[in-house]
């Protein structure tokens, strides 16, 4: 196999199989390398990665011609994009790995192929959301609409985690952070932050009624109900530490208690 490298979008190409390639070899062996093999500036092969394989196989020097123009991404995608038997969604999956190697855009790719720029940015989402299905899209095992399909889902679900994470963070940092790091699941951890919430209502509402209770045992006997209350809710909504608080204020009551007994 030569050592000579190819260019990186030519290389995303795959490479003929192994009786094709036998077959590439047997006709170049009789007649010859008919059309040389494409290198750029650095002496990388643009076009030609079968033919120089089958060249070595058949025992015959390769011919080679220097590509002289200002876009060898553009021609390597583009001239193997017509040799190949590819289908609208093999091209469409290779233009956009083209994409990622060349980093032009979508459109402009398109453009220079006449492809659907919507079919590679369904390629697109594949190569985000299910990259192990890419190079079976590029071979013909899996179709781009079934791949796309299964991107697409992915990305769905993957979203809502995220939004769900998100939600996490605001209300627990720490639980959030267990689920980045692998310690809980995100259903486990929402559990854990309902269980929380929860004892931290029921603390709060036995606080109150304990603060209601201090203010109603300190408060002149001639004072109402509903002024009783409404100090003892105003105390309550203060600050959220409304449980530390009703300690201290019945701390402070058991002291006042016992300086009146001595």
């Amino acid at each position: 196999m030569s050592d000579r490298e190819a260019h990186p979008v030519a290389d995303l190409f795959p490479m003929l199989a192994d009786d094709e390639l036998a077959e590439l070899a047997a006709d170049i062996k009789a007649r010859g390398l008919l059309h040389p093999i494409v290198l750029d500036a650095d002496g990388r092969v643009l076009d030609g990665r079968n033919r120089l394989a089958a060249c070595e196989q058949a025992g015959v020097e390769p011919s080679y011609v220097d590509y002289d123009g200002d876009d060898p991404d553009g021609y390597a995608l583009a001239v193997n994009i017509q040799r190949r038997n590819l289908t609208k969604g093999q091209q469409a999956m290779v233009a956009a790995r083209s994409c990622k190697v060349s980093l032009q855009s979508t459109r402009k790719v398109a453009n220079g192929l006449g492809m659907s720029a919507q079919r590679i940015t369904q390629a697109n989402v594949v190569l985000d959301h299910a990259p192990d299905l890419v190079d079976a899209v590029v071979t013909g095992a899996t179709g781009l609409d079934e791949a796309y399909k299964v991107a697409r889902e992915r990305k769905t679900a993957a979203d809502s985690v995220e939004n769900q994470l998100a939600r996490l963070r605001t209300e627990d940092s720490d639980l959030a952070a267990r689920v980045v790091e692998g310690d809980l699941s995100l259903r486990g951890a929402f559990a854990e932050l309902a269980e929380r919430q929860r004892k931290q209502a029921e603390e709060r509402r036995d606080a109150q009624a304990l603060l209601t209770r201090i203010v109603e045992l300190a408060a002149p006997a001639s004072m109402s109900a509903g002024f009783i209350e409404s100090w003892a809710d105003r105390l309550g909504d203060l600050d959220a530490d409304l449980v530390k608080r009703t300690e201290q204020a019945g701390q402070v009551l058991l002291e006042l208690v016992e300086r009146k007994r001595r």
